[in-house]
């Protein structure tokens, strides 16, 4: 029976067509709202992205249909294609402030187990879409059901061509920066989330598997990385002052200072000082930073210039650990996972040369960011996870159903293990923990109505759902800050000299996204702010009572900095970026630097780009590279453990 024209040209437009609505209803549910504004100032300016992707959903329509001949297939696989990174994308943005990405894709179950704890609730274009897919492969059932058979011969090139076709559009266009350049899809590194909102999801997503590969720095050399270790020996020559000059190793004589004592480091989830609030016209119930505030009279004190918000936990404890900069991977992607898959420099493999016994307290689940894998290559030999631990409590049951650990339980976590490495060993410790009561999302429920903070003033316009989440955060803020007092306090009292460093891992969206920041006058509604990236940071000994005001530091200074206040022996990419925070910038870090006077900006001068160049040859040749700064450092047995 002969097709009629109406029904063949019907056939002939329905996928170009379905491919566009599956377009446009993907961008709907990862912005949240498709209208107007969006549609005349993010998508028609970027067309060329846009088609690309609709290219994409219509050749996969077109090759679905060649191989099982069954249109509500076709349109059903499509649909997922072009829908459910969308919907991934939004969950991202709202939990972490980042985009889908690539790598993104090597954390599945664990991202599905946080985005299940934290209560993401499905959205009103998830559910329209769904309908309208559905309704599409109704239609495409009944405009293709009379359809003739297709013979194998015409089937297969059928397939073939399209098959070509799709792999043509990948790897020719896609992962070719310089033709997806040409159509006007420039790189936005930095800011990935806006680079999503101006070329889309598909697009930004695909183009991103270009960044896969972590490119060479141009005159990479054994004599390059000598050169640059070589200015950093001979700056010891010149007298310039210590970095802070009141810290313990500028007023400390040298032969009196301490030379090995115990180092504890706590990342505290979600951590900054909340009581910072009450200067824009917060009132809570209580001190909520009563034990800082006391301790920051004879400590270091100042803040962590973290790369990530919302999320991403492991880039600002990577920088931590190790002094290296996240901003110099493709962004989105995570060290612990990607890159850190072999023994490599950081603090803890540094320490272990010393003499330095180590270990890692999280409690959360080993596999967790990979942490089971990466903690032993950054030289952190044993590791206590959420599997080790016995009768420890736990909090914030009306989203993470099974509850979060609790600050004071790891407390005694810390103290215990701290305990069981002095019985077993006179070898000086370090020992890093990682804490998670105050993990995002945010609701009043999370804590009995007698036990959590309360809000008693707030600015006008302050949504009541969002001051219950800000109570249910200041609840955190002030149980970590209990946290600190009591571990201060026990290691006050022990005979071994001990440096505790403490830091928040990133700042959160709190209730609806950033209306506690912007009703505040606190902050803007950008992920970008630069208020946004700054946690607050300590610095305590029990064998030192100098106050030293830090400043702002880069998450990957945080070991530096220590070491240089309490005058350890540094390894050479330490005293570099000693040298770097000295003269340069206070952090270099997602595109924004900050200068030395604390004002931040998008545009480095050459002097601080140079700087800034010579950190990544030193940081590709330790991660990436040959490792020559290694046998500089003393440590080239670690370049044998690789082989």
């Amino acid at each position: 029976m002969k097709t009629s024209k109406p029904l063949l040209a019907a056939r002939m437009a329905f996928p170009p067509l379905a491919a566009l609505l599956v377009l446009l209803m993907g961008e709907w549910i990862a912005r949240g709202r498709m209208d107007t504004e969006i549609l005349c100032t993010m998508i028609l300016p970027h067309t060329p992205a846009y088609l690309l992707a609709w290219v994409l959903l219509f050749l996969v329509w077109m090759l679905l249909d060649w191989v099982f001949r069954f249109p509500p297939l076709s349109t059903l696989g499509m649909a997922v294609l072009g829908c459910v990174p969308c919907a991934v994308n939004f969950y991202t943005l709202q939990l972490r402030g980042e985009p889908f990405l690539p790598w993104d894709l090597a954390q599945v179950s664990e991202a599905a187990g946080v985005a299940s704890a934290a209560g993401i609730r499905i959205q009103t274009s998830m559910v329209v879409s769904i309908v309208v897919v559905l309704g599409l492969m109704v239609a495409s059932f009944f405009l293709y059901r009379h359809r003739l058979k297709q013979r194998w011969l015409p089937r297969v090139a059928g397939t073939a061509a399209t098959a070509a076709a799709l792999c043509l559009l990948i790897v020719g266009v896609y992962l070719q920066p310089a033709v997806t350049g040409v159509l006007g899809i420039l790189p936005d590194a930095w800011m990935q989330d806006r680079y999503y909102r101006y070329y889309g999801v598909i697009t930004g997503f695909m183009t991103n598997l270009s960044n896969l590969e972590i490119s060479k720095p141009e005159e990479y050399s054994e004599e390059t990385v000598n050169d640059i270790l070589d200015k950093v020996q001979q700056s010891e020559k010149f007298s310039t002052g210590p970095l802070y000059p009141t810290s313990y190793s500028a007023t400390a004589p040298k032969e009196e200072q301490v030379k090995q004592p115990t180092i504890i480091y706590v990342m505290d989830e979600s951590y900054w000082d909340v009581s910072e609030l009450e200067q824009y016209g917060i009132q809570f119930d209580t001190d909520v930073s009563a034990n800082l505030h006391a301790l920051q009279q004879t400590s270091a004190y100042g803040r962590a210039y973290s790369p990530s918000f919302g999320g991403g936990t492991c880039d600002v404890e990577f920088e931590a650990l190790t002094g290296y900069s996240v901003s110099f991977l493709p962004s989105g992607s995570k060290p612990y996972q990607q890159h850190v898959t072999k023994p490599m420099f950081a603090l803890p493999n540094y320490l272990k040369t010393k003499g330095y016994q180590t270990a890692a307290i999280h409690c959360f689940w080993a596999k967790y960011w990979s942490r089971d894998t990466a903690y032993p290559n950054l030289g952190l030999d044993d590791f206590i996870s959420l599997e080790d631990m016995h009768g420890v409590s736990k909090v914030r049951k009306h989203y993470w159903t099974s509850g979060l650990v609790t600050d004071d339980s790891m407390a005694d976590q810390i103290i215990q293990q701290y305990e069981t490495m002095s019985a077993d060993s006179d070898k000086p410790i370090f020992l890093h923990a990682v804490t998670m009561q105050n993990h995002t999302n945010y609701n009043r429920d999370n804590y009995p109505d007698d036990q959590r903070v309360k809000v008693l003033k707030h600015p006008a316009g302050m949504k009541y759902s969002t001051v219950g989440a800000l109570e249910d955060f200041a609840t955190g803020i002030r149980d970590a800050d209990a946290m600190l007092g009591r571990l201060t306090e026990y290691f006050s009292q022990v005979e071994e000299p001990v440096i505790l460093v403490l830091w928040g891992d990133h700042y959160n969206p709190i209730d609806s996204n950033y209306d506690v920041y912007t009703t505040t006058g606190y902050a803007s509604d950008s992920s970008a702010d630069p208020r946004l990236h700054q946690t607050t940071l300590l610095m305590w000994s029990n064998y030192s009572q100098n106050a030293v005001d830090l400043g702002t530091i880069a998450a990957y200074d945080i070991s530096p900095v220590m070491m240089d206040l309490y005058g350890l022996d540094q390894p050479l990419y330490f005293q570099f970026l000693d040298r770097q925070l000295r003269v340069s910038s206070r952090s270099c870090t997602r595109g924004v630097t900050m200068n030395l006077d604390g004002t931040t900006t998008t545009q480095p001068t050459e002097f601080q780009q140079r700087w800034t160049n010579e950190q990544w040859m030193l940081q590709y040749d330790l991660m990436f590279g040959k490792g020559y700064a290694l046998q500089r450092m003393g440590m080239a047995d670690l370049a044998k453990e690789d082989k």
